[in-house]
């Protein structure tokens, strides 16, 4: 007779990413190079897409829902409400060929004034001769936002897009057990301790 061992079923962390970007930045490509190491370089989409993606993430599985938002226009911005009511982590999306794109992102993020997990990064730093926007400049607006920067190339790059994606994770996960531990110690500062009262036999008595 044959044993078998049941193993137990591994947890998935489900962590939601938004990408935000103007126009042709390339925030499809990175998104796939993210979820298949594969370049495609052009892309015709009407609508967002949403994308989802198993992956290990400092031996953790995670299961990233990722939202490709789709502006039509350089001045069209995602509703800001709705993505910081869904998102757990935003990837802001700028092209260094491209000043617009730069300060599309710097609209985008005021109308986000949340505390969800952000990180910034420019694409295209293969086409270094066009460059627009320089490294300094992105550092700048990283250290406004309060998060972490990185240049990178859809075309030319797989392991650093998708320690792009990896990086986010980590800091959403981090928010996330900050978050739960705030949580509990505020449950736990709410409980008084028990005290015991005296008995009525120990009163004075009229």
């Amino acid at each position: 007779m044959t044993t078998r061992i049941r193993r137990k079923k591994s947890t998935l962390t489900e962590l939601k990413i938004a990408v935000i970007g103007a126009p042709s930045v390339g925030k499809s490509a990175l998104i796939v190079r993210f979820l298949t190491k594969r370049y495609i370089g052009e892309y015709d989409h009407q609508t967002e897409n949403r994308y989802k993606h198993e992956a290990m993430v400092d031996g953790e599985p995670v299961l990233f829902e990722i939202l490709d938002t789709c502006p039509k226009a350089e001045d069209e911005y995602p509703n800001a409400a709705e993505l910081v009511q869904w998102a757990d982590g935003l990837l802001l999306v700028y092209s260094i060929t491209d000043r617009k794109s730069f300060n599309y992102i710097r609209r985008a993020k005021s109308d986000l004034q949340s505390d969800t997990p952000v990180q910034l990064c420019a694409n295209k730093v293969d086409m270094v001769h066009l460059r627009q926007v320089s490294r300094d400049e992105g550092e700048i607006l990283a250290k406004d936002f309060e998060c972490k920067f990185s240049e990178v190339s859809a075309a030319d790059h797989v392991d650093q897009v998708a320690e792009v994606f990896n990086e986010l994770c980590k800091e959403v996960l981090a928010s996330k057990r900050k978050s739960k531990q705030s949580l509990l110690e505020r449950m736990l500062g709410g409980a008084r301790p028990y005290s015991r009262g005296k008995s009525d036999s120990n009163l004075p008595k009229d």
